[in-house]
């Protein structure tokens, strides 16, 4: 007669036990990762910004001033024209495309500033102006208050 090994294979009990152990991983570690996405988005219009800015001091030490308001951030990508005449502009340009905010929005570009030498920002998730939490519009001159 053959002998079955009983031993080769998992329990119903040992499964369920398993199941268990990962409902309560997954119960207490997902909504931890799941609530930073907005944090994220707002920490990546932060740095886009950040670069964008950085982009624009280049701009500005070639040519002795920022793109105005109607250049825009197109300034950085292609040579514009209108007033005021970049003198020295680099032939490689400044950025290879303007990003769009993490919502897919355009960035808001003001020159002269009210905060700065400019104004660089982002309406946040609702694409308006005002908001609270991730909705709130965030500046370039932000990080820089901190």
């Amino acid at each position: 007669m053959k002998q079955f090994n009983r031993s080769a294979g998992f329990t119903l009990i040992e499964i369920m036990v398993v199941m268990v152990i990962l409902g309560l991983l997954v119960a207490i570690v997902a909504p931890n990762i799941l609530g930073r996405s907005d944090q994220a988005r707002v920490t990546v219009a932060q740095t886009q910004m950040s670069n964008i800015g950085n982009a624009l001091d280049l701009y500005r030490l070639d040519n002795s001033h920022y793109p105005s308001s109607q250049q825009g951030l197109e300034a950085l990508v292609s040579k514009p024209n209108g007033s005021p005449e970049p003198r020295n502009w680099n032939p490689d340009g400044y950025l290879k495309s303007v990003p769009v905010d993490p919502w897919d929005n355009e960035y808001q570009y003001i020159s002269p500033g009210a905060d700065g030498p400019y104004d660089l920002f982002s309406y946040g998730s609702d694409g308006r102006e005002g908001g609270e939490g991730d909705a709130a519009d965030i500046s370039v001159w932000d990080s820089a208050k901190n």
